[in-house]
């Protein structure tokens, strides 16, 4: 699989099929960064289309990036901020993230309700955060990216990146403890899958 550098350097040569892999790459996961970042769906899609805008603009002022993955996360989450800026001059309340029942594969009636609790008691923990550690938990556990990556897209030192994390993390684990029924193993389902990380 060509890297996302190499698919840049294609498109900037004017090979298109390399900017369509690029985004069949990333379209997916940078729609749901930015949904997670702003907590509803309705301008995800618009967001997205106007990152790999802003990419193609940026390639053909010949300023191909060096690292793909990063810049796109550094530029979505830039919209994002732009984004909640415009709706506080319009005051617009944030709407919770809409949940489809589809990505269930036939759950039952208590699976979809303790999947639901569990998802909204991990949203209400991360809105506990400070938007710039929220912004590291996302793009670490929600989109996989590299301590290095995560430094980059939000341009800070890495360290300060490890550093936020491990207090995040240990602030998630702390609220999943207290407010969590325990499991068979006297931990609930959301410390667990934080502890793992």
């Amino acid at each position: 699989m060509e890297s996302d550098e190499a698919l840049a350097r294609a498109f900037a040569e004017g090979h298109t099929g390399s900017f369509e892999a690029l985004v069949y790459r990333y379209h997916r996961p940078i729609h749901a960064y930015i949904q997670r970042l702003l907590g509803r769906t309705e301008p995800a899609e618009d967001l997205v289309q106007e990152t790999f805008f802003r990419f193609v603009r940026e390639v053909q002022r010949g300023r191909v990036p060096e690292r793909v993955r990063p810049w796109l996360y550094r530029v979505a989450t830039n919209l994002c901020r732009d984004y909640w800026k415009a709706a506080e001059r319009r005051s617009e309340p944030g709407l919770p993230e809409d949940w489809s029942p589809a990505v269930l594969e036939k759950p039952s009636v208590s699976e979809i309700y303790e999947r639901l609790e569990t998802r909204q008691m991990i949203r209400d923990a991360l809105d506990e955060l400070s938007e710039i550690q929220k912004r590291m938990v996302i793009l670490r556990f929600y989109q996989d990216l590299t301590y290095r990556e995560i430094a980059e897209v939000l341009e800070v030192p890495e360290g300060t990146v490890k550093a936020y994390l491990f207090k995040a993390l240990r602030h998630l684990r702390e609220v999943f403890e207290q407010r969590e029924p325990m499991g068979k193993g006297g931990e609930g389902i959301a410390a667990r899958a934080i502890s793992r990380r």
